[in-house]
C-alpha cells in the first residue's frame, strides 16, 4: 500500500477507536478547572476508559507493565542526570508484560473474528447469491455491511403458483429491509425476519396481509419499539410490468423512467414493530420498457465523507438520471457505487448499505 493509503487507513481506525473510548468519558468533568490541566485530565480519562474495557486480570497486567516501564525510566534518569535515555531492553519486565497483554487481546480478537465470519457466511445463505432470471428483465443487487455481519436484508421471491422464476407471466416479490441498529443484534433479528417472511409468503397471502403479518411478528419481538425494521415490498407482475408496492417506514424507492425523469414510490406506513394495527396502504405503478426501479437502504444516502457531508438523495437522483435504457441493472449499480466511493473516500462506513436494481429491457 502507498504511504498515503496507509495514513488514511490509520486515521480512519484512530477516529473509530477514539470514538469507542470517548463515549465513556465525562467531558464536563474534564473541562472543569484550569485550562492547562485539561489535556492531562483528558489523557487520564481516556486511559481509564481503555482500562475499563479490559477484564480485571488484564487491567492488573497493564498497570503492572506501565509501572514497570516508569520505574525503568526513573532509574535511567537518576543515573544520567537530566538526560532521559529512551532505550529500554526488549526483555525488560514492562515490555514483556505488554507483549503478553497484546497476545491475549489478539487471541480474543482472532476468535471473535472467526465466529463473526461464520455468522457472515450464514447470512449469505439467507439472501440470494445471484439475481433471478426473469424474461424481459435484468436485476442486480449488492450489500456492504458496516461490520462483519449486517442488519440489512434483500430478497427476490417467486410468488404463488409462479414458483419458476423464469416463468414469463409470473409474479416476483422484491424486498429490501433494514433492521434498526448494526452488528450482531441486528443480524439476529434480520435472520428471524427472513424466516418469518418466507414462512408467511409460502401461504400465498396477499401483499397487504403479508406485510401486516410481518408487522405483528416484529411488534411481538421489538422490545417496545426499540428493535423496529424499515422495509420496502414490491410485487412485480412480469408480463405486464405492473408493480404493487408498500413501504414500511423505508426510504421511497426511485423509479427512473426511460424518458429520464425520476419518481419516488412513497405509499406505505410506519416501520414494522411500531404500531400493531398499522395497515400499510399500497401503491401501484408500472415498469415500462427502459424503466429502472432502484431500491436502497438509508446507509447509501446517509454515507458521509471526511467533511461530514452526506451523500444524500439529491446526489443519488443525479446519478440515476443519466442512466439510459441501454444500461443494464449491473451497470447502473456499478455507476452508483463508483460515485459513492469517490464521494466518501477514506471516511469509515457507519451503516450497512444495500441496493437492488430492476430494469425492464423489453415488453412481455
Amino acid at each position: 500500500m502507498q504511504i498515503s493509503d496507509l495514513w488514511s487507513q490509520f486515521r480512519a481506525e484512530a477516529r473509530t477507536s477514539y470514538g469507542l473510548f470517548s463515549r465513556d468519558v465525562n467531558w464536563e468533568e474534564v473541562d472543569k478547572g484550569k485550562r492547562w490541566k485539561r489535556p492531562f485530565r483528558a489523557a487520564g480519562a481516556l486511559f481509564w476508559a481503555m482500562l475499563m474495557k479490559l477484564s480485571p486480570a488484564r487491567r492488573v497486567l497493564l498497570l503492572a507493565a506501565v509501572a514497570s516501564l516508569l520505574f525503568v525510566s526513573a532509574q535511567i534518569e537518576t543515573r544520567h542526570g537530566s538526560v532521559t535515555v529512551i532505550s529500554v531492553g526488549i526483555l525488560s519486565p514492562g515490555v514483556i508484560l505488554l507483549f503478553i497483554l497484546l497476545a491475549l487481546e489478539l487471541a480474543d480478537r482472532v476468535t471473535m473474528k472467526r465466529d463473526l465470519e461464520i455468522a457472515r457466511e450464514i447470512q449469505r445463505w439467507l439472501v440470494p447469491e445471484t439475481p433471478p432470471d426473469i424474461p424481459g428483465y435484468d436485476i442486480a443487487f449488492m450489500s456492504r455491511p458496516a461490520n462483519t455481519v449486517a442488519g440489512d436484508y434483500y430478497d427476490t421471491i417467486p410468488r404463488g403458483l409462479a414458483r419458476n422464476p423464469s416463468a414469463k407471466h409470473g409474479k416476483l416479490l422484491l424486498v429490501v429491509a433494514d433492521v434498526a441498529g448494526k452488528s450482531v443484534p441486528a443480524a439476529i433479528l434480520m435472520a428471524t425476519f427472513q424466516a418469518s417472511l418466507r414462512a408467511i409468503e409460502a401461504t400465498g397471502t396477499s401483499l397487504g396481509e403479508l406485510v401486516r403479518s410481518l408487522n405483528f411478528y416484529v411488534c411481538e419481538n421489538s422490545r417496545s419499539g426499540l428493535r423496529f425494521i424499515t422495509a420496502f415490498f414490491a410485487e412485480l407482475e412480469a408480463g405486464s410490468g405492473e408493480i404493487r408496492y408498500t413501504s414500511a417506514g423505508h426510504h421511497p424507492a426511485l423509479l427512473r423512467r426511460a424518458a429520464g425523469q425520476v419518481e419516488e414510490l412513497t405509499e406505505g406506513g410506519l416501520p414494522l414493530g411500531i404500531e400493531l394495527e398499522e395497515q400499510f396502504p399500497a401503491g401501484q405503478t408500472r415498469l415500462g420498457v427502459g424503466d429502472i426501479l432502484f431500491i436502497y437502504t438509508d446507509g447509501l444516502v446517509e454515507a458521509v465523507n471526511a467533511k461530514q457531508e452526506e451523500f444524500g438523495k439529491a446526489r443519488l437522483t443525479d446519478v440515476l438520471r443519466p442512466c439510459g435504457g441501454t444500461n443494464t441493472a449491473a451497470e447502473v449499480l456499478a455507476r452508483v457505487t463508483r460515485v459513492l466511493d469517490s464521494f466518501v473516500g477514506a471516511a469509515p462506513q457507519h451503516d450497512d448499505i444495500t441496493c437492488m436494481v430492476v430494469r425492464r429491457r423489453q415488453a412481455g
